[in-house]
């Protein structure tokens, strides 16, 4: 006998973790399966030999372009009436980029294992997709629960490549602009700087306090580099902490304008998420978790954790997000309006959808304004420098009729 860390929930959508003895991982799964619980995860104690070893970190980011065509083809294989081991092995060849992946969660399910539990001993697949393929393997509808998967990938694999898109010409412009006042501060300035020097002229106040930045700028540059760069690396060490990255996304939340832009992105993302799972057949409750585990900001997934918390005690989930303080009230109120029809999942859908377009309007609006600002700033500064560094010639020709 040996001892497993089993996860299941209830009849009542309650989420248990508890040790338990089994001869295997298979036959504690059927025990738990024929009281009618849903196990989320069987793994060895202390990774005992014998079960399904986790070989890879989240070091490794998976390419989610690959991974929806991968599901696409997984789909497509399993529909066509072949084997769940047979289409994982013509995948690994195809796939180089997920090859090592799909064959290890061969050979664990060729040992025994569920498909669920193969790939979520891989460690790099999204929680979202090892959870609903649990629930096709339990409801027997594997093909529909990867086709829906594979929509909701298509929806946020689309809006991310807007938003991203959107910003590539802002960021370019914002390089340039920093390159641009480098380049007058630590070259411009510096050559006019002994051009007066040699002429020895009375500079304005204004022309030696510019020069003083450029001759500042060119002799400590180096050393600004070095302590930017350690700033950096001190930041990106404080970044790491749950504490940090909590006043990081309430620093977000705060910000004039895109504040706004970025809670409503995530709550699109969450509705989006918990709206499939939802359908794929997984409670409510673990759900939620499995949903908030898949947001980045840690702020939200902490409210989302205490919004579960409520629902657990028989609250709605509507109430245990408006006590959150952090959703917007119009989702709350889609999502009260869900849950007093019974058709929360189609709401949710629908919550994701207006904020998304929402994100994508308010977007679009702010960059309208960021460039000219851009420009403005850009322009500003070279009048300033161009003024500053021209005064003392304008003087000297004075002089000079």
């Amino acid at each position: 006998m040996a001892e497993f860390v089993l996860k299941y929930s209830d009849a009542q959508g309650q989420v248990h973790q508890q040790v338990e003895n089994a001869v295997s991982e298979v036959e504690l799964r059927d025990r738990y399966a024929q009281k009618g619980f849903l196990v989320y995860s069987i793994k060895p104690r202390g990774g005992a030999a014998g079960g399904i070893q986790h070989r890879f970190t989240r070091a490794k980011k998976l390419n989610l372009g690959q991974f929806l065509v991968f599901n696409q083809q997984f789909m497509t294989l399993i529909r066509a009436g072949l084997p769940i081991m047979k289409s994982l092995e013509l995948l690994a060849g195809t796939n180089p980029k997920l090859a090592d992946y799909i064959r290890r969660a061969h050979d664990d399910i060729k040992a025994g294992a569920l498909l669920s539990d193969a790939f979520r001993a891989q460690e790099v697949f999204p929680s979202i997709y090892t959870t609903s393929i649990m629930a096709g393997e339990k409801s027997g509808s594997l093909v529909e629960v990867i086709d829906r998967y594979v929509t909701y990938q298509k929806l946020a694999l689309a809006v991310r490549k807007k938003i991203i898109v959107s910003l590539i010409y802002p960021s370019i412009l914002v390089l340039l602009v920093i390159g641009l006042i480098i380049f007058l501060i630590t070259y411009v300035v510096p050559n006019f700087a002994e051009l007066y020097a040699s002429m020895q002229a009375e500079l304005p106040p204004l022309t030696q306090a510019l020069i003083f930045i450029g001759m500042a700028t060119k002799n400590y540059l180096l050393v600004g580099v070095a302590a930017a760069a350690l700033a950096g690396f001190l930041f990106s060490m404080w970044i790491k902490g749950e504490r940090a990255q909590r006043q990081m996304d309430r620093l977000k939340l705060h910000l004039p304008i895109f504040g706004a832009i970025w809670i409503k992105y995530q709550v699109a993302q969450f509705a989006r998420v918990l709206s499939t799972l939802l359908v794929g057949g997984i409670p409510l409750l673990q759900a939620l978790d499995t949903a908030g585990d898949s947001l980045g900001s840690r702020l939200l997934r902490s409210a989302i954790a205490s919004a579960g918390k409520m629902v657990r005690e028989g609250r709605p989930l509507s109430t245990g997000l408006e006590q959150t303080k952090v959703v917007p009230q119009l989702a709350i109120e889609m999502i009260e309006v869900g849950e007093s029809t019974g058709a929360l999942p189609a709401m949710l859908n629908s919550v994701a959808e207006f904020f998304e377009e929402d994100v994508n309007t308010r977007m679009q609006a702010a960059l309208s304004l960021i460039e000219p600002l851009i420009m403005l700033v850009m322009g500003a500064f070279v009048a300033f420098v161009l003024v500053s560094l021209y005064l003392p010639i304008f003087s000297l020709a004075e002089k000079i009729h």
